[in-house]
């Protein structure tokens, strides 16, 4: 990459965080691109160059935004922290993501999310699903998940929950049981039922 293309690429990445951080806090219908283009520093015709439309825009903030968190919890989940640990952080992430995110852009991440053959459904098969196989595995080495549930089995019910997310109208009740919704994703009903865990959490 030369020198003209690494300044391309910082000005199209700056464009995206500040419109993420105004989508974050603003919302998604509230933000103009005049607003983006004067926290960018770039002029409103830079940002039409590089995204034709604020429709697009909003697209590429979305992939840009849900790839930032994934790297987050793929750091967490190549950790060495034991099966629990990373379990109540992943909670804990969720809840804080959920308490700082505006919800007409949330809106807007569960409508990309509900779209056929979407950008974050790709991301979700290809690195988060085998990542997921792979932690529920370490709890069942640890002794946090019952050893007696196949990998298939687990692929079903992470299968229903990608479901429920991706319904039309799952955004308008989702986003305030985010940490119920984890909880109960990784402990079901019955809660803590496994002694270890209880010790620990």
């Amino acid at each position: 990459m030369d020198g003209f293309e690494r300044r391309r690429e910082l000005k199209k990445r700056n464009i995206l965080d500040a419109a993420l951080n105004l989508f974050l806090t603003n919302g998604v219908q509230k933000v103009s691109i005049a607003e983006i283009a004067s926290k960018a520093a770039v002029s409103q015709v830079t940002i039409y160059n590089y995204f034709e439309s604020k429709d697009n825009l909003v697209h590429e903030v979305i992939i840009y935004y849900v790839n930032q968190v994934w790297k987050d919890y793929e750091q967490l989940f190549n950790s060495s922290l034991p099966f629990y640990e990373k379990v109540k952080q992943i909670i804990f992430n969720k809840k804080e993501i959920a308490a700082h995110i505006h919800e007409d852009f949330y809106q807007y991440i569960m409508k990309e999310y509900a779209k056929e053959k979407n950008d974050i459904e790709k991301l979700f098969n290809e690195k988060v699903l085998p990542r997921l196989i792979e932690l529920f595995n370490e709890g069942k080495k640890q002794g946090y998940v019952d050893p007696s549930l196949s990998n298939e089995v687990i692929l079903l019910y992470i299968q229903m929950f990608k479901e429920f997310f991706q319904r039309k109208d799952v955004y308008q009740v989702a986003l305030p049981l985010t940490e119920e919704l984890t909880t109960l994703f990784f402990y079901g009903m019955y809660g803590k039922r496994n002694g270890k865990v209880n010790e620990k959490l």
